[in-house]
């Protein structure tokens, strides 16, 4: 399983290179107009198509090991259904983080982001006038966000490479977007 950013376009300019947002989107909820970076694992198949394979290939598994155990080979089945029960714990673990995610909103004067692992969900809201964005280690590493004695690190789903252009991203969104969002108002 790649791991990667959802990018989208966005209709105004990045601040130096005059091309639209990579990882983020304009978004309007409630008729408030806001920024969205919806960071997240690229599942190669969805949950049902997976559960899907998992049924197939432990059907196939135990009618053979059927067959075989039919014949007197009786040692067969109990490891054919340890197989399935493996195949079972993987797919589980699979199923579990295939929605793992990060989501970041920016609006008006509120930074939200929410980081959501296997079934644990942790939300931080700042003040977007008093967010810090800082690289964990350095350049490659994720990206802290930071302020009001909150912290939380982001960019688990974009490539290591990539990350320094989310914080820049993220940088400028938070300097100038709300300018930017009044001067298409006019």
């Amino acid at each position: 399983m790649s791991i990667s950013a959802i990018a989208s376009p966005a209709p105004f300019a990045f601040a130096r290179g005059g091309a639209g947002l990579r990882f983020g989107r304009e978004t309007e909820a409630a008729g408030r107009p806001g920024l969205l970076w919806m960071l997240a694992r690229q599942a190669s198949a969805p949950s049902r198509r997976m559960w899907l394979g998992f049924a197939v290939v432990g059907g196939v598994s135990l009618a053979i090991a059927t067959a075989f155990w039919l014949q007197g080979a009786t040692l067969v089945l109990p490891f054919a259904w340890l197989e399935v029960a493996a195949l079972a714990g993987a797919a589980w673990a699979h199923a579990r983080h295939a929605g793992d995610r990060e989501c970041i909103r920016l609006e008006a004067d509120r930074l939200t982001v929410e980081h959501a692992c296997g079934a644990r969900t942790e939300r931080v809201e700042f003040a977007s006038a008093w967010v810090r964005v800082e690289p964990v280690a350095g350049d490659r590493s994720l990206v802290e966000l930071s302020g009001q004695g909150q912290r939380i690190e982001v960019g688990r789903y974009v490539r290591p490479e990539l990350r320094r252009q989310l914080a820049e991203e993220l940088r400028w969104a938070l300097r100038h977007w709300p300018l930017a969002g009044a001067r298409r108002a006019d």
